[in-house]
């Protein structure tokens, strides 16, 4: 027996219980959530406002807090667990999603006389409600972006899953993708947007706190999917089926309701008495939303359409007026100086605000007294250029002062406005507060004000060793608080690999030395490194080691094996996709799942080799795998470090390039091609290192599309930030290349240690 079989034996402490295909999971096993005191001060100490949350749970995918945040949102919003007295519990899946279907198409039918009501508004009415959306519109999907992850892959709902994200993220091209489908139908609408990463996003879009405290919801389902499998599924059927967003927009849905069918039959199929329950309770929940935030649209209508003309002007004034500075100099209403009737009580003490600081302190300002006066001003009298032509109107044409502040809409109604002024018309002043969704808001606000998780655990990470801190990165939606041990490692491994800048040259399969970078030079080195050493050195094996040595040299590679694809897997997540080489690098992690075909996810390759050499493992989520006796210690570094960094896309995005382009030429050449010849003769299954000789190649392969996506990505830096930038941001994308070679070329950094230590030695490889 190899080392690699006796290195833990007597360690099956735990029960075990062998991985095999395929994988039925129908929910993550239910854990805590450990998050370390540092973690929940941060949380405690962040806004529940509702643009605020909403903002930092799209943005912030990286903290404990942000993870904490979003399971309080999953609290409140979700129902707590209650008895297991589901009829679902003993029928059988087709009964069962025949029964879902049946209460989702009676909402559907329900909500139908509402949204076609709603589509056949006049321009204007249309506007303020598809603006209103908007954001829930785009985020459609955004449960989908990390379900595909270490602990839930090769599952087989999770794969049907992974290829309706795919569909909408546009096979590939984020130009076809349901965002970017949805922006342009929104734009021919007369609603423009910035990208909803935008700090000013949910300004723009002018929404409510009801509608932001939905989006938190799915953005909380996005940061914790695998542990809420069965609610993303609940989720995900009934937006897509109830479509209001394409009802309203006239748009084709991405995915039809026969594969939305089949995909709930399926987990239903998979799904016990507890995940059915879960799922039953999230379609119920989803229902309520859309129900909801469809009532709320047809009261905002109703709000908009009920409007006096004064009360219009005023609703713009109180949307612009916290933007408004000091800005006026010595314009004066009545007796006072604008500047001064709209600066809040913090802006007058100097004190940074922000936009929700700004609008409280507006609340205390009489609009309709204000207005009273206004259109007694000399700002509104005729100036004779046009109908409601005067000095305020003026000021907004190119070239005035206030040219670019109002889109085209407002303008229009501060000048039908002023044409009644000087028309001589002075109706009461009565301003109709905008308050739609505001009670149900305040309902939602207060649960996740009081949401108090049973399952979140105050905890500091220890790990005791590597098998124990690769668990919790794989579930590392349980484990919030390593991610400042993960944070800390991958930096320091990132920094030792730059000693392969000097000595990189003479690796066996890599040359992580210096270069300064050019689109041309990276290509050179690139090229070279696929020829000098990894192909061209190939010849077939004299001789054929046998089967244990063979064994044992493949268990060094299964544990990355196993993972295949994870250093992607947090990459072009909603609000964090906008760069071209996002979409390319979504492409490449597309293609190691297998596009979501299970039969070619390289993880399900992974365990047909394993089960073809005669080795049982648990799957790698289980603790059970914490004491498996197959995989040797002395790798589990190597696939640590994978995991490690790729928890922080947005902190190391540079460093995963280079990562990147290291492992997919590393797909390719002598050692790939040595392997096949020693696991044909021995009859193990060779589909794994088959898959990656073909998919990786220099030509069009992984490996070419790894080198351009560096060169798109500088090359958005160079336009964008210049060429200092793109310096800065090449030495990070390199030492990322650099620390697959730490790893992977051990024999020369023993050679650079030994040379380290003794000076007069010789570094030869």
């Amino acid at each position: 027996m190899t080392p690699a079989h006796t290195a833990h034996s007597g360690r099956r402490d735990r029960a075990f219980v062998p991985f095999v295909l395929p994988d039925t999971i129908a929910a993550l096993p239910r854990r805590p959530f450990e998050f370390s005191h540092a973690g929940v001060a941060e949380a405690a100490a962040a806004s529940l406002e509702p643009a605020a949350l909403f903002h930092r749970l799209l943005t912030d995918q990286e903290s404990e807090a942000s993870l904490l945040l979003a399971r309080r949102v999953l609290d409140a919003f979700l129902p707590a667990d209650g008895p297991h007295t589901d009829d679902d519990a003993e029928a059988g899946p087709e009964t069962v999603a025949a029964a879902i279907a049946a209460q989702v198409a009676e909402v559907r039918a329900e909500l139908a006389a509402t949204t076609d009501a709603l589509g056949r508004l006049d321009s204007e009415l249309r506007e303020a409600v598809v603006r209103e959306r908007s954001p829930l519109a785009l985020l459609d999907g955004c449960w989908l972006d990390a379900l595909s992850q270490p602990a839930t892959q090769p599952s087989v709902i999770v794969n049907r899953l992974f290829t309706h994200h795919l569909t909408l993220r546009g096979n590939g091209d984020p130009r076809r993708g349901l965002a970017q489908l949805r922006r342009r139908a929104l734009e021919a609408e007369g609603v423009q947007l910035p990208s909803i990463s935008a700090v000013g996003f949910l300004d723009t879009a002018r929404v409510r706190p009801l509608t932001a405290l939905h989006g938190c919801f799915y953005l909380a389902l996005s940061r914790l999917p695998g542990n809420f499998l069965p609610e993303v599924v609940g989720v995900h059927h009934v937006f897509h089926v109830l479509g209001t967003d394409d009802l309203l927009l006239g748009t084709a849905s991405p995915l039809s309701p026969q594969e939305l069918g089949e995909t709930l039959t399926a987990f239903v199929g998979l799904a016990g008495p507890d995940e059915r329950r879960r799922l039953r309770a999230a379609v119920r929940l989803e229902l309520e939303l859309e129900r909801e935030h469809v009532a709320m649209l047809a009261e905002l209508a109703s709000w908009h359409a009920g409007l006096t003309l004064e009360s219009k002007v005023a609703e713009i004034i109180a949307r612009h007026a916290p933007l408004a500075g000091s800005q006026h100099g010595a314009v004066r209403v009545g007796d006072s100086l604008l500047s001064d009737i709209f600066r809040s009580p913090a802006r007058a003490r100097g004190e940074a605000t922000e936009s929700g600081a700004d609008r409280a302190g507006l609340a205390a300002v009489d609009l309709g007294a204000f207005l009273s006066e206004f259109r007694e001003s000399r700002q509104l009298r005729a100036t004779g250029t046009g109908e409601g032509a005067c000095r305020f109107t003026d000021a907004m044409k190119f070239g005035g002062p206030m040219f670019g502040i109002f889109d085209e809409r407002e303008a229009a109604t501060f000048r039908t406005w002023a044409a009644s002024v000087q028309s001589g018309e002075r109706p009461d002043i009565e301003i109709s507060p905008a308050t739609v969704g505001d009670e149900r808001a305040a309902c939602r606000g207060a649960a996740l004000a009081h949401a108090a998780p049973a399952d979140v655990v105050v905890a500091e990470a220890e790990p005791r060793d590597h098998r124990e801190l690769f668990h919790r990165l794989v579930n590392i939606e349980n484990f919030p608080n390593t991610l400042p041990l993960a944070a800390e490692r991958a930096e320091r491994c990132f920094d030792e690999a730059e000693i392969l800048f000097v000595h990189g040259r003479d690796g066996k399969y890599t040359d992580a030395t210096w270069f300064d970078y050019s689109p041309q030079a990276l290509y050179e080195r690139a090229e070279r490194v696929y020829w000098e050493k990894l192909v061209e050195p190939y010849r077939p094996l004299a001789e054929i080691p046998d089967r244990d040595e063979v064994l044992f040299r493949q268990t060094t590679y299964y544990l990355t094996y196993l993972i295949d694809g994870a250093w992607l897997h947090r990459l072009a997540r909603l609000g964090h996709d906008e760069r071209e080489s996002d979409g390319m690098l979504f492409s490449i992690y597309a293609d190691e799942m297998g596009n979501g075909d299970l039969r070619k996810n390289h993880i399900t390759l992974t365990h047909r080799v394993l089960a073809s050499a005669g080795i049982e493992l648990p799957h790698i989520r289980d603790e059970a795998f914490i004491d498996q006796d197959e995989l040797p210690d002395d790798l589990y570094g190597f696939a640590i470090q994978q995991l490690c960094m790729c928890l922080f896309p947005d902190r190391f995005y540079d460093e995963i390039l280079g990562y990147n382009l290291a492992i997919e030429m590393f797909g390719s050449g002598e050692m790939r091609l040595h392997e096949i010849q020693k696991l044909r003769h021995h009859g193990i299954d060779i589909c794994y290192e088959q898959a990656h000789l073909t998919i990786d190649n220099f030509s069009a392969g992984h490996a070419r599309q790894a080198a351009d996506i560096i060169v798109a990505h500088l090359d958005g830096v160079r336009r964008t930030l210049g060429d200092a930038a793109v310096a800065a941001q090449w030495r990070r994308v390199w030492r990322g290349y650099a620390s697959f070679a730490h790893f992977l070329e051990q024999p020369l950094l023993k050679k650079i240690a030994d040379v380290a230590d003794d000076p007069a030695a010789e570094l030869v490889i």
